[in-house]
């Protein structure tokens, strides 16, 4: 089969592979469509998991099902599913304490393109089908359905790790597609005013549309000053950290109130430490909590977030900014996320040719 696959560190390119073969409780999936990530590019061009070899890239897909192993249930060949990005081994004794995003190690539940072929290829491997797969609701499309990969729970996991409860202030740091859930997801939480660090007109028009009170534009300025200066010096409850650098926990930090909680989901490819400062984390003392999380994979999670956009609940549409037909254009894609085009927010590769445009 044909696939798109990180060669090597810096290197990206079209290769041909077996086609996968199905255990008795997996599945194989051919693409409906797939989505890059920036995921993708710390991979390739940053090592930020090291180096690998013709490793299949991508974890953002819907797909139709080609074959189902022998103690598959629920599933069979023709239906079309959502695919999370993180698909966990449900036996595992992670799994069973709560933890199944590192089922087998610390993120371990995230297979594809970490520890297995990905994605982008005629056909892939889902391991735990029944436990991994949620099929497509009617009436949402499989276009944009590509979201529920990874850019909604992501999103949304950003702000369950913050805490967000009814009227709390929050600031979310980096408004591309997973910000922008977080912007979406704490709206749905009950933040009172929402503070979206980010500075493309595109990203700063979709938070908007998600429910952001504010834009604040880091080229105007340290981050915290602008948000001191917004709360008249008291910061906020919650700090949702979507994007940035090493760096950013710190600027985060000293706009956080004491008790509040910062929840970061953002993909952290180069530097060797997060830096807190001392002083603005009340000398260790300051109630200020730190989480950083994988999101959590799986079918019920899929499940729920299917409801959400066949209920209205949530707007898939304000993501996909780029939309390619064909895998020929996979790399085209794929650049896009390197390079971040002022009008981007999420490229999608439409593979099946019943929904090309």
């Amino acid at each position: 089969m044909k696939a798109f696959a990180m060669l090597g560190l810096n290197k990206a390119g079209w290769i041909e592979k077996d086609i996968p073969s199905c255990g008795p409780m997996d599945a194989i999936v051919k693409p409906i469509a797939v989505a890059p990530c920036t995921s993708d590019v710390h991979t390739v061009w940053e090592g930020a998991i090291g180096d690998r070899k013709d490793m299949i890239l991508g974890h953002e897909a819907t797909g139709e099902i080609v074959e189902v192993g022998s103690l598959v249930k629920d599933f069979k060949p023709g239906d079309r599913v959502l695919v999370p990005a993180i698909t966990p081994d449900w036996n595992a004794l992670e799994s069973q304490a709560g933890s199944s995003m590192h089922s087998g190690g610390m993120l371990a539940g995230w297979k594809f393109s970490n520890f297995k072929d990905g994605v982008f290829a005629e056909y892939f491997h889902v391991n735990d089908a029944d436990g991994n797969l949620a099929l497509i609701p009617e009436g949402i499309d499989p276009v944009e359905a590509t979201m529920l990969s990874d850019m909604v729970p992501t999103g949304f996991h950003g702000v369950e790790l913050a805490d967000v409860k009814f009227g709390d202030v929050v600031l979310v740091i980096g408004i591309g597609p997973v910000g922008l859930m977080s912007v979406a997801g704490a709206a749905l939480a009950g933040a009172s005013y929402i503070y979206a660090v980010g500075s493309r007109p595109v990203c700063a028009q979709a938070a908007k549309a998600y429910g952001a009170s504010e834009i604040i534009d880091y080229h105007n300025g340290p981050i915290a000053d602008q948000v001191m200066k917004l709360t008249n010096g008291k910061g906020v409850d919650r700090v949702v950290i979507a994007g940035g650098t090493v760096d950013t926990f710190a600027e985060a930090v000293s706009v956080l109130r004491p008790g509040g909680t910062i929840g970061n989901v953002n993909y952290l490819g180069r530097g060797e430490f997060v830096k807190i400062p001392r002083t603005e984390w009340g000398v260790g003392m300051g109630h200020k909590t730190i989480k950083g999380g994988l999101m959590p994979g799986g079918r019920l999670r899929m499940e729920k977030l299917a409801r959400m956009v066949s209920a209205g609940r949530l707007n898939l549409s304000h993501l996909v900014t780029h939309r390619f037909n064909g895998f020929e254009y996979m790399e085209d894609a794929l650049m896009l996320m390197k390079d971040k085009p002022k009008d981007l927010i999420k490229p999608v590769v439409v593979v099946a040719k019943d929904l090309m445009k």
